[in-house]
């Protein structure tokens, strides 16, 4: 059986996919990579993002204010983010990307934990689940999400944290991203949380052109290789590949509320 996948967090509205976003999503249909779902990063970029989802099939919104760019983000991004979210687009499926890091340089961490609490009241008000960042700030965003209790919850991206911190965000009905970290033998940590972590709470991701997998370093990575991410999950869980591969698919579309796509035959 050919597997179907969901990239579950590519940043599509950047290079190397702007001016190539047909093929690009042809390499990833070969791959089996069927929906792609792209948060945005700063309120300049929402019409975009809502023009890609527009334009391809495949495609997926989401609006949200990251963290890494808090400078940029004052009270007009935030008001520009809940005018976009009070149209309910079509195609819209979550608020992100948003969240915490405490890795970057000068992270102003009282503002973010401020725009953060103001996003998933946002995410509240328009009945959205959210796609999170965070670096150095699992048990902070926790605590954020215990206090919020968005009611359709969301997902943790990129998680390389412990398996006490993934517990956590699981016991509070967060899903976790599984992306290219456990495709490096060094990644031990990461790739012995993801085999231990109940399948029905993953959710699997590139977070490309970011984060490219072992053997593809210095690349920019691409949707398409989900399908490899997808590869060494299997190698690392118990369960069959079809099982991961359908539990993996219901999971993505539970939680954005997006229609079932049949496997390739």
């Amino acid at each position: 059986m050919n597997y179907v996948f969901t990239d579950t967090h590519c940043h599509f509205d950047f290079p190397p996919f702007s001016g190539h976003e047909a093929q690009s999503l042809m390499l990833a249909a070969q791959a089996g990579v069927q929906r792609i779902i792209v948060p945005a990063v700063t309120a300049d970029r929402f019409a975009l993002v809502l023009k890609l989802a527009h334009d391809h099939a495949p495609v997926f919104a989401a609006l949200g204010l990251h963290p890494l760019y808090i400078a940029q983000h004052q009270s007009e991004q935030l008001e520009r983010l809940a005018e976009f979210l009070a149209i309910q687009p079509a195609k819209l499926v979550a608020v992100g990307e948003i969240g915490l890091d405490l890795y970057m340089e000068n992270p102003q961490f009282d503002r973010q934990q401020a725009l953060l609490k103001q996003q998933l009241e946002l995410a509240k008000r328009y009945d959205l689940p959210v796609i999170l960042h965070s670096r150095r700030s699992h048990d902070q965003l926790a605590a954020a999400l215990r206090r919020a209790d968005v009611p359709r919850r969301g997902v943790v991206h990129g998680f390389a944290g412990s398996l006490a911190q993934a517990q956590a965000f699981i016991r509070l009905g967060y899903s976790i991203g599984v992306g290219g970290t456990i495709s490096y033998e060094r990644a031990q940590k990461t790739r012995s949380v993801m085999a231990q972590l109940p399948l029905e709470s993953l959710l699997l991701e590139t977070d490309s052109p970011d984060m490219p997998l072992a053997g593809y370093q210095g690349q920019p990575n691409r949707p398409e290789r989900a399908a490899d991410v997808f590869q060494v999950l299997c190698q690392l869980r118990p369960e069959p590949p079809d099982e991961i591969a359908a539990q993996l698919q219901l999971n993505t579309e539970s939680l954005f509320h997006l229609v079932s796509c049949p496997p390739k035959t």
